[in-house]
């Protein structure tokens, strides 16, 4: 927090003392590639850190069985989750309007450019029926170890689950590379620790490029819609995560938060799920007393599927279109909206920016032409990065509320660590 906090500052103060564009260049050349190597070592991480720890934590369950009560758990909130998310960013796209009056004359002609060409090589499915059945298929790999290569996480996860399930049914012989894949995990889990000790520094070198490079002129530019954004994200964290942890847990909340906080730190000067996903898994077994089993499963598979932010996003991007160009809105819209931005959400890649690309599909609900979603989207695309900072601390903390639910149902949580003052 204090690397973030500190690069934030220093990146606002080159912008005063040596002007935009020279305190752009400057920051570009020394900051971001410091924070890029940061991501870089995490996004090391992820693969290996995903399977060992998922085929660990399948072998600790011991009974295949007990992956169904613990899968539907954290799917079923995981949709829950989502849903809720959505109507925060539609009633407040409904409430602060951040589209009404906006002029869309003023996106620059190369980002238009640029748009038309990102969403013609990644064309977008036509229905939800469609989405739907892309998404399902995606899990299953065809090959595993391209799957790795590519960092598909959600491929990873299934063979990282379905090869666990055979080293359990394989008894005896299976127990040498059950040892193996118990050791491996508790390597990338050290390897892990290393790696995060760094994280001051990243966080510092990242903040000091987006505020160096961009300013608090981001901000301005699209006021309206940041803070409908934000205060959507701070709702349903404070609310939505709040019922689940204090209400349905009986947890203090303010523990929740804080062993959340190192997580977060990272997820907003990332704004990627993935690369803080290491941290994530971290802050679930040393901060809030979540057994590794739980977390090396649950959280993995929230990275992916469990979008919270991103899902909220979409329904305000498509409210903000909608006002941008004029276009009425009715109650059925609204529905389909929610539906089609929670469709969306499951199994974005969790880098930065993705989503707002894959916001032809909910603009479509609202009557927004091909033409009319490259302007959109263009006129977003500069300021994605500090509306995506948001997005993300929104996911990971939704992962770890989900997490501390089911590791509680399950009887795999130590109160004792959640409730200690001692957070890593």
């Amino acid at each position: 927090m204090v690397g973030l906090a500190l690069g934030a500052i220093t990146g606002l103060i080159l912008r005063q003392v040596m002007g935009a564009e020279a305190a752009g260049a400057n920051v570009t050349a020394w900051a971001k590639p410091i924070g890029d190597a940061f991501i870089n070592l995490i996004k090391m991480l992820v693969v290996p850190l995903i399977f060992t720890t998922l085929v660990s934590g399948v072998l600790a369950m011991g009974d295949p069985k007990k992956l169904g009560s613990l899968g539907g758990r954290a799917l079923a909130m995981y949709m829950c989750t989502t849903l809720i998310a959505v109507s925060f960013g539609l009633l407040m796209g409904s409430i602060i309007q951040p589209g009404a009056g906006f002029d869309t004359t003023t996106v620059n002609p190369a980002d238009l450019e640029n748009t038309r060409a990102q969403l013609a090589a990644n064309p977008q499915p036509g229905s939800v029926a469609e989405q739907l059945m892309n998404t399902i298929l995606s899990i299953i790999p065809t090959n595993p170890v391209a799957a790795m290569a590519n960092g598909d996480v959600l491929p990873i996860i299934f063979f990282a689950i379905m090869f666990g399930i055979g080293i359990l049914v394989s008894g005896d012989a299976g127990k040498p590379l059950a040892n193996v894949m118990n050791s491996a995990a508790e390597a990338m889990m050290k390897l892990t620790l290393i790696v995060m000790e760094t994280a001051p520094i990243g966080v510092f070198a990242l903040m000091a490029w987006v505020m160096g490079d961009r300013g608090l002129t981001i901000l301005a530019v699209l006021g309206k819609m940041t803070a409908a954004l934000y205060i959507a994200c701070a709702l349903h964290m404070l609310f939505t995560f709040g019922i689940i942890v204090k209400v349905i847990l009986r947890l203090p909340l303010f523990d929740f938060f804080r062993g959340a906080v190192d997580a977060q730190a990272v997820a907003f000067s990332t704004s990627s799920s993935n690369a803080t996903l290491p941290m994530t898994m971290s802050c679930a077994t040393q901060n809030l007393g979540i057994s590794k089993s739980i977390a090396s499963s649950v959280l993995p598979l929230g990275a992916t599927i469990n979008m919270d932010g991103t899902a909220l996003y979409q329904g305000l991007i498509a409210l903000f279109a909608a006002q941008a160009l004029g276009l009425p809105m009715t109650f059925s819209m609204y529905f389909t909206i929610a539906l089609m931005a929670t469709l969306v959400s499951i199994g974005t890649a969790g880098i930065p920016s993705v989503s707002l690309f894959l916001a032809a599909t909910t603009l479509s609900v609202v009557g927004v032409s091909a033409d009319q979603t490259v302007l959109i989207i263009a006129l977003l695309f500069p300021f994605d990065r500090i509306l995506d900072m948001a997005r993300t601390v929104t996911n990971i903390t939704g992962d770890l509320a989900v997490a501390t639910a089911v590791a509680k149902w399950e009887g795999e949580f130590d109160e004792e660590v959640f409730r200690a003052r001692d957070a890593v």
